[in-house]
This record gives C-alpha cells, structure tokens and sequence, in this order.
C-alpha cells in the first residue's frame, strides 16, 4: 500500500495540545462572558442551500464561497454566522421571543487566498440583538460593554474601541452634495489608517471624481480628534443643516453617555469619525476594536447597527446590533506576538495516578474520589517503569503525580508528587483528595493572555 505523506491543508489550523487548551479556555471565556449578559447560544448548519447562503451576498461572495453539488442539491458551507443567522429569526419568527439575543461560535469558510494571520477555515464568535421593528439605542450602547469585558476577562488591558455613527458621516456627506456616492466615500476613508490621507485625497479626486475642495473638506472632517467630550463638541457645529446628521449626533452623544454607566472607562472607548465599517448594511452605530500596542494587525473586533437584517427572506423589519470577533485570527494574533499566557494551565489532568501494584482497583478509587470533589484525574495502567511513568508525567505538564504502591494502600495513604517544587509527602486518602482539590482551585482562573 502507497503510504501519503500527511498534511493539511493551507488556512486551516491545526494546534498541538497546549495551544489547544488555550484556545479552549478562549472559547470557554468567550461563552461566559456572553451568556452573563443574556445571549442565548444558536448554532446553525455548516451547510445551507445555496439560494439562501448567497441571497445577500454574490459578487466577491460568490467567488469565495466553498460550493458543491451533492445529486440535485446546491450546497455552499456558511462564510459567516450573520446570513445563517438571518434566516434563522425569519424561519422561526412566530416562535422567537424579542429583542432576540443570541451568540454563536462556529467556524466559517472562505475560499480566499490564506495568508499570515488570514484562514480559510476560522472561528468566528458573534453576538446579535434582534428586534421586531424597533430597537432601543442602549443596545447599541451595551455592545462595547460586552467587548470591554470579555477582553478584559481574557487578560488583555492595552485595547481601545473605536465608536463611531453611519448618520454622521451619511448627513455630512448630504451636506456636501455627495449623498449618492456616500457609501463609496465611506469605503474610501475607512481606509485612512492603512493607507494614510495623501492616498485617501488621491482615490477621492482621481477614482471618485470628488472636487479637490471637498476632498480637502472631507479629511478635515475626519481629522477631528481629542477626547470623547472634545470631539462631540466639535461635532455640535455641524448641528442644524441635515436631519440625518443630527440624528446621529445625538445617538453618538446617547452611546457616549451610557458607556460609563455600562463600567466601560475612557481609557478604552474613543469617538473616532475615520470608522465607517466596510459593509454598507451598517447604518448606526460602528465599532472596531484595535491592540493599542499592536496597530498593525488591525480591528480584532467590529460590528454595528444595522435595520435590515433578513430583508432578503422576510417583509418584517428586523434591526439590530451585533459585533464578531474571528477568534481563529486573534488567536494567532496573540501567539505571534508574544501575548498567550505561559502561567494558564494546559495539561489535560491536574493529577496523574499511578497504580504500582498489579491490583489496580485501589488507584481506581482515588480516581473516582479526585473527581468527585473536582480535580481532573488520568490513571496510568501502563506497564512501564517508574522512571518512564514520570517521564510521560512531566511532558503532559501534569501538576500532580498520585503514586499507589503497596505501601500507601496498607496504610490507607498515597504519595504526592508537587512536579514544580519535587516535593513530595504521604497522605490519607481524604485528606489528600480534598488538599489537592483546593489547591487546584485558584489555577483555572488564571486568564489564557498576559501582557
């Protein structure tokens, strides 16, 4: 038989262990903390019809989309969670309760070119109120308390979290005449930070056909900075000429607001006018979320207001406000810069049990005993030698080693190993058990980043 030499597939990761169980406890952090604010979890099918997969997209979409035929059946696997979560609530409107808030980890594929830090198969973790014709500007609110606290939950401080309005930007652009072409002037200015105003000034005046004056007009516009108080009252003097930009003043000014009552600090929200967000569904509230030590790598969060989110599948208006982190890029983000914590724990035991007589069934006890009181135990019934034994012990980064010999059973005892310090004591068996349950208590909170 020809042997094939293994390999996967470029875009796809694949984790050894440790890393594995860091990013099991990202994911662990991520459901908590989204659970604490009243998310329900949904999970949808990898694979959808195609009609429904693609009703909004097409164009760039279409071309990146893993499709096949399976008989007479046109499949595509989900490049997102927010078109699977559109059909979702049109599906099963008459049995949802709203606002309908739901979150949902899931992995998505695009075909797309994979590069550094870029997959094709990734996790992404997205949270989404839904409401039935309205929504209430404190969810817009809400969500940057929600990212606040998840990064800070996951051992990350240096953040900030970009805020910013579509109404603005939409009724300054009316105010210059240039209402139908705002969606593409958007696009353009989101990319301020990437490819710096000179280029920005360049593809308005030159692709756009945007005169030089209001080209000039529209980076100063954007160049308004300062604290969040600053930059509202710079804002308040555009106030008065359009109805669409004063509404999104005043829902900036309300989010701003309501950040601090929400527990988010200043030091990580700012009202930035140069976030827009690409998609041109977003049509309130926007938000990206940078390192601040690490610029480069760009938002690892965003999302936004939107007031159409099944249009494609249902006539009720449907708003709302969502947020997605691609957990799969900000894990490989953090490990490229140095930001996965070493102190977490990633062993898959906290003690290991080694029988060392040929009657196994008194390490099977303790086993059952660990457990009960909470302490992940593995027994190894291996028959190799007690070097060996360790040997496998201290690979797995086990913190514990439980050592059963004749000895210990007799007198109703067992040796603990401590594999940090060496050091080692005999115990009772309950005594034991409830030692090592407390002193492993305070290790799984340790968070998966440190900086």
């Amino acid at each position: 038989m020809e042997r094939i030499k293994p390999h996967t597939l470029s875009g796809f990761m694949e984790l050894l262990p440790p890393r594995q169980a860091l990013m099991e406890r990202i994911l662990e952090t991520v459901r908590r903390v989204y659970a604490l604010y009243g998310f329900t979890p949904l999970d949808t099918p990898l694979l959808e019809a195609s009609d429904v997969l693609l009703a909004k997209g097409g164009g760039e979409t279409e071309k990146q989309i893993y499709r096949f035929q399976k008989g007479d059946t046109d499949l595509a696997l989900r490049f997102d969670l927010t078109v699977p979560l559109a059909k979702y609530v049109a599906l099963h409107y008459a049995d949802l309760t709203f606002p309908f808030r739901r979150y949902q980890i899931g992995k998505v594929y695009r075909g797309e070119r994979a590069q550094r830090g870029r997959f094709r198969e990734f996790y992404q973790a997205d949270i989404d109120v839904i409401g039935d014709g309205e929504l209430d500007i404190m969810n817009e609110a809400e969500i940057p308390s929600v990212i606040y606290r998840l990064f800070t939950e996951l051992g990350l401080s240096k953040f900030v979290i970009r805020v910013n309005n579509r109404k603005l930007l939409t009724g300054f652009y009316e105010l210059l005449g240039l209402g139908d072409r705002a969606g593409d002037i958007m696009r353009t200015v989101d990319k301020l930070e990437k490819i710096g105003p000179e280029k920005v000034r360049t593809i308005l005046v030159d692709d756009l056909s945007i005169a030089p004056a209001d080209a000039e007009k529209i980076l100063a516009f954007m160049s308004v900075k300062g604290s969040n108080a600053q930059v509202l009252t710079a804002l308040e003097a555009y106030r008065g000429q359009n109805e669409t930009f004063d509404k999104g003043l005043e829902e900036l000014g309300t989010v701003a607001g309501l950040l601090a009552a929400f527990g988010v600090p200043e030091s990580h929200f700012a009202l930035d006018l140069t976030i827009a967000r690409g998609l041109d569904y977003y049509t309130g509230t926007v938000y990206e979320t940078f390192l601040t030590d690490h610029p480069e790598v760009g938002s690892v969060c965003s999302g936004g207001r939107y007031d159409d989110l099944a249009g494609y599948y249902t006539d009720r208006k449907l708003p709302g406000v969502g947020i997605s982190i691609g957990l799969t890029r900000l894990f490989f983000i953090l490990d490229d810069v140095g930001l996965l914590s070493g102190d977490a724990p990633t062993a898959p035991a906290d003690v290991l049990i080694l029988p060392m007589t040929d009657d196994p069934a008194p390490a099977v006890a303790f086993s059952t005993l660990l457990r009960a009181g909470g302490v992940r135990a593995q027994l190894y019934g291996e028959k190799r030698k007690f070097k060996a034994k360790m040997t496998y012990a201290n690979r797995l980064g086990v913190p514990f080693v439980a050592i059963l010999g004749e000895d210990e059973i007799a007198a109703g005892e067992v040796s603990i190993k401590d594999m940090a310090t060496g050091e080692q004591k005999r115990l009772p068996l309950g005594e034991a058990a409830g030692l090592l349950s407390a002193v492993l208590s305070g290790r799984g909170s340790v968070a998966p980043v440190k900086e």
